[in-house]
């Protein structure tokens, strides 16, 4: 599954927290029932052992995010993550871009897309839809401030509902979160190389 440009990827990376994380056998009760709550591998991941420190915010975050993640209506799954990816690819998160490069392509069938986001976001999408999205996604992280009722507009002009368009917003609003953690608390691990490569 191999897609990089730029040091981004599609293959599954791991991630080191630069802090202290929570041991599952120290963990309280209320931790321990948060990360079950959060994530199927947040046992697993430094990621989130390192945010159940403060376990209330934990649950929050993880609550806001599968909601606009995965919650049902409005844009598309595929979309959400094509639009996370973006932002991850703009912001310099190789871990979130992977991670959602990944969601994309299995729900999407395809990978030609997220080989554009990672080669040049700007250009970026298949479709007319799709670049809207893109463009959007990069507009609303690199230039908040500067969004306007054209950009609504131009998502509008390709089909998109006023519900997608909050879907829309929503995720790229999560990334910028989810990105400034992994970026200011970790590090991505790369997979070892195969012996002989």
């Amino acid at each position: 599954m191999t897609t990089t440009a730029h040091g981004f990827t599609s293959d599954t990376l791991g991630w080191r927290a630069w802090l202290d994380t929570v041991s599952l056998d120290a963990a309280t009760p209320d931790q321990l029932a948060v990360l079950e709550a959060s994530h199927p591998q947040a046992k697993t991941s430094d990621y989130y052992l390192l945010l159940v420190h403060l376990p209330e915010i934990l649950r929050q975050r993880s609550g806001v995010f599968n909601a606009i993640m995965y919650g049902p209506g409005g844009l598309s799954r595929a979309e959400r993550e094509l639009a996370s990816t973006a932002v991850s690819r703009v912001n310099g998160c190789v871990y979130c871009a992977s991670v959602h490069a990944q969601r994309f392509t299995q729900l999407a069938k395809r990978t030609d897309a997220i080989e554009q986001v990672f080669d040049d976001p700007g250009t970026a999408g298949t479709t007319a839809r799709e670049r809207a999205i893109i463009r959007y996604a990069i507009a609303l992280t690199e230039r908040p401030d500067t969004v306007d009722a054209r950009d609504i507009a131009a998502l509008e002009a390709e089909g998109l509902t006023h519900e997608e368009i909050l879907d829309l917003s929503h995720a790229v609003a999560i990334f910028a979160w989810a990105n400034r953690l992994m970026l200011t608390l970790g590090e991505p691990v790369f997979p070892e190389p195969a012996a002989g490569a």
